[in-house]
């Protein structure tokens, strides 16, 4: 394991300056990059990669009202922004690559009305790059609190916002993806059909003619759906297990709050990450996060055994970030 000084200059916000990125860390399975995702794609660092990367998954800012302390764009900035990544992305991407890009909703500024900036974004990056749009995944968080505040806890006059947009793209119209890496248990139901060898075959009212046979051989479990909900363990696939809950998350907190480090207040789900990491690559295949904040993407990244690279333009989200791997822990006093 190689750990690097990062020497570059910053704005006395602990943002990188302009055109400067370094290699903050290493570990056994990656690296960390310190500096705008902007700058990255011009460095040595990305150029090399060009066509190599298998999945890029991330959250970028999402495009809120005002602003946050991770950077976010606001407006048609936001789309502008983002639209500029798309070529420059797309082109990291092996022939049967994808990208995994989770964006959530907004809203315009001081009204109840949701903006459709997100969309726009996404129909954009999509046209720019020329990507497929392999499919529209909804991740549910039924416990996520109630947002936003001033229309649904104190006017009372919408609805909480519980979900976010997962888009997946990709270059190729079949790029690499394998459902049966993230199969869900089967329900009581389906073991007992699968243990008797027997249900009612026929014609079903939708006009969809079921087999006598079809629903009789055991796969391993039940092709997931494309809404994802992370709050039911039973329902999850079994790979994923070891990212449930606030313990896998408990380390990276305890470090920033050893080392005085802020930790980002918009984590990537750990369950989110290893799905598509799961479904759509294999093992030492190369796995990108150009908006890493914490190094969720490359955590789980290393610990399903793939190689992964992140880029982060908050030198404190570089910091807390070491705090995801083993190496670090011992780590008391030594600084990025």
């Amino acid at each position: 394991m190689t750990v690097h000084k990062n020497t570059t200059a910053d704005d006395g916000v602990g943002n990188v300056s302009a055109a400067h990125v370094a290699e903050a860390y290493q570990t056994a399975g990656g690296r960390m990059l310190h500096g705008k995702i902007e700058d990255a794609l011009r460095s040595d660092h990305l150029s090399a990669l060009k066509g190599k990367v298998n999945l890029i998954v991330t959250s970028p800012p999402f495009p809120l009202v005002r602003k946050k302390s991770y950077g976010n764009e606001t407006g048609e900035a936001y789309l502008k922004w983002l639209t500029s990544l798309a070529v420059p992305l797309a082109d990291l991407l092996t022939d049967d690559g994808s990208i995994v890009i989770e964006i959530g909703n907004a809203w315009e500024p001081g009204v109840p009305v949701m903006s459709t900036l997100p969309l726009e974004a996404l129909l954009e990056f999509k046209k720019t790059a020329s990507l497929n749009l392999c499919q529209h995944v909804i991740c549910h968080n039924p416990a996520r609190l109630p947002s936003p505040a001033a229309w649904v806890n104190v006017k009372r006059i919408r609805l909480k916002d519980s979900f976010t947009h997962v888009w997946w793209l990709s270059k190729s119209k079949f790029p690499k993806a394998d459902n049966r890496e993230v199969l869900n248990p089967y329900s009581d139901s389906m073991k007992n059909l699968i243990r008797t060898q027997s249900y009612n075959s026929g014609r079903r009212p939708s006009g969809h003619k079921i087999s006598e046979k079809g629903f009789l051989t055991d796969h391993g479990g039940a092709i997931g759906a494309n809404v994802l909900e992370f709050d039911n363990e039973r329902a999850l696939p079994e790979s994923m297990l070891k990212f449930t809950g606030t313990k896998w998350d408990a380390k990276y907190r305890n470090y920033c709050r050893d080392h005085s480090i802020p930790a980002h207040p918009a984590r990537m789900q750990a369950l989110l990450a290893g799905f598509f990491i799961k479904f759509l690559t294999r093992p030492d295949d190369l796995v990108f996060d150009p908006f890493a904040g914490s190094n969720t993407t490359g955590a789980v990244a290393e610990t399903l055994g793939r190689k992964w690279l992140g880029v982060e333009a908050s030198l404190d989200y570089v910091q807390g970030s070491r705090g995801r791997f083993e190496e670090f822990q011992s780590d008391s006093s030594e600084s990025v």
